[in-house]
């Protein structure tokens, strides 16, 4: 080992002598660039206002109070897949979580794939009243928009 030793800082001497514009002084370490700090990777699933202000509202009145609600998928519909929509008492620790003012959304660690990019809003007019799903990842839907395929 003691060999081996000695002839790297043999080896280092003769490239340093060679190329003089190579340093191993504090300087030049120092004068190496910043590491880029890491950026927040975008949330998993984005929830409007108006759907997190439902999630709000649903979970008051549900007693004890859920954490939150969790998110999955279920094989149904004409066209391959559903969301699910469900109350969750706790976050289990594969859930992705997204907070967004208040209103804890889960998503269930099987379905992340298929949501990753999903937009989530709720609709409330006098047609309909329901949260509604914009998944850039779907293929294709059915007519009624109750399922998607991927």
């Amino acid at each position: 080992m003691l060999r081996f030793t000695s002839i790297a800082r043999q080896f280092a001497n003769r490239v340093l002598t060679r190329h003089p514009n190579l340093s191993t002084s504090a300087e030049a370490v120092s004068a190496a660039p910043a590491r880029r700090t890491q950026r927040r990777a975008p949330a998993a699933l984005e929830v409007t206002p108006a759907a997190a202000e439902r999630i709000r509202y649903l979970l008051s009145q549900k007693n004890p109070r859920p954490a939150g609600v969790r998110i999955g998928l279920r094989t149904r519909g004409c066209n391959g897949m559903a969301y699910t929509l469900n109350y969750a008492q706790e976050g289990s620790k594969f859930d992705e979580k997204v907070s967004i003012e208040g209103a804890d959304v889960y998503i269930d660690p099987r379905a992340l794939m298929h949501i990753v990019g999903t937009k989530m809003d709720f609709l409330d007019n006098d047609l309909v009243s329901e949260f509604v799903f914009h998944n850039p990842n779907a293929k294709g839907t059915c007519g009624c928009g109750e399922s998607f395929n991927v």
